[in-house]
């Protein structure tokens, strides 16, 4: 749901090197079942849970961490990793 100004500099701050989703229209937190509704006094707000995905060159879905062990991405870098070396010995 964050701006791609506020990915970057997140990724920025936590030293990362990968591409982070700006999903700003909630496409891709709707279709992954990441963005959830809320009632707070009868009033209904949406928020997505903090989530990494890692999606191989082929498009498929490798891995999907939600909640509080998604707040550090370095289970999804060690998955991209592995993947990238994975692909280098082919």
């Amino acid at each position: 749901m964050d701006s791609p100004a506020a990915n970057a500099a997140f990724a920025k701050q936590i030293n990362i090197k990968f591409p982070l989703l700006s999903d700003m229209n909630h496409k891709m937190l709707t279709s992954y079942g990441i963005l959830k509704a809320y009632d707070v006094h009868g009033d209904t707000f949406q928020w997505a849970l903090r989530a990494n995905i890692v999606i191989d060159k082929d498009g498929v879905i490798r891995s999907i961490e939600t909640g509080d062990s998604a707040v550090d991405p370095n289970n999804a870098m060690s998955m991209c990793l592995d993947l990238h070396k994975k692909d280098a010995a082919k």
